[in-house]
């Protein structure tokens, strides 16, 4: 059976060729052909609301974005050989076009900052248009994208995208023969209103309700459960500085309430310093 590619997004920026490097050492890691593509648009609309030497100026675009792309293949064949890369530039607006590559394909991955077609890809509408509407799993490439140290963390908060979450982070972690920290975050109440060993108690059962079966299933990755009391993002923003990946849900409750949405998906995409996987459940859209 045909392997499932990988879809980069590139833009000529420093920030983008990071992603493409990432994605290039994760399709070497699973056996997987890599698609790389160029969006790009004409940065000449007074001429074209006008009619004048539209068709130049498109063949212009077109002949740089095509030399854009030759040269980030040859680049990806020169550091991966054994990787299947091709690319494409196309006139198109970044986010549908990285949308529609979903067919047949494993993973989205996209910058952490961009120029041209993929300007402000965590920052604005772009992004959200990704990570929210896709319907496989999506990679933004920040922080110290290069690193092979360190475990795979992932976000368990109980809710339905959890075991997407899990088996995300568990195939990550065997392609890198790393370790996987599942960690459950969350704020206990005033102890005037609960008992805190009771909160805790509770917590702990949780999460071991969410990893009930997965040490069994991947007997070769270790495992380590961790509770932490505090907010999700701060919590995973912090395991970031060690961790090599962290993979959470596209959607959420509890301590990940808004992953995509509201401050913690907000605060992972600026402050993570390691790449984030979010992984989509199969009912999500």
């Amino acid at each position: 059976m045909e392997t499932q590619r990988i879809v980069v997004g590139y833009d000529g920026s420093v920030e983008a060729r990071d992603a493409v490097d990432w994605a290039a050492d994760e399709a070497a890691r699973t056996g997987a052909p890599l698609r790389i593509v160029y969006a790009y648009q004409l940065a000449w609309p007074a001429a074209a609301m006008y009619g004048q030497v539209t068709e130049v100026l498109a063949t212009e675009a077109e002949e740089r974005g095509d030399h854009t792309v030759r040269d980030i293949v040859e680049h990806v064949r020169r550091r991966r050989p054994t990787v299947e890369v091709t690319g494409s530039a196309v006139h198109a607006e970044p986010a549908p076009l990285l949308l529609g590559q979903a067919a047949g394909t494993r993973l989205l991955v996209v910058g952490n900052r961009g120029g041209g077609g993929m300007t402000n890809l965590l920052l604005g509408s772009i992004s959200q248009q990704v990570a929210t509407h896709a319907r496989t799993p999506v990679a933004v490439v920040r922080g110290r994208a290069g690193t092979t140290d360190g475990p795979v963390v992932v976000g368990v908060d109980g809710s339905g995208s959890t075991d997407a979450a899990l088996a995300l982070a568990f195939e990550a972690a065997v392609a890198r023969g790393a370790e996987v920290i599942a960690v459950r975050a969350y704020s206990p109440p005033s102890p005037a209103v609960v008992p805190l060993s009771a909160v805790e108690a509770d917590e702990r059962a949780a999460l071991e309700a969410s990893l009930a079966g997965w040490a069994e299933k991947y007997p070769g990755t270790r495992l380590t459960a961790l509770l932490a009391v505090g907010r999700a993002a701060r919590v995973l923003v912090g395991m970031s500085h060690t961790a090599q990946l962290v993979v959470v849900g596209s959607r959420g409750h509890g301590g990940f309430t808004g992953l995509l949405l509201g401050s913690v998906g907000q605060q992972l995409m600026h402050h993570a310093e390691c790449p984030i996987l979010i992984a989509h459940r199969p009912d999500d859209h």
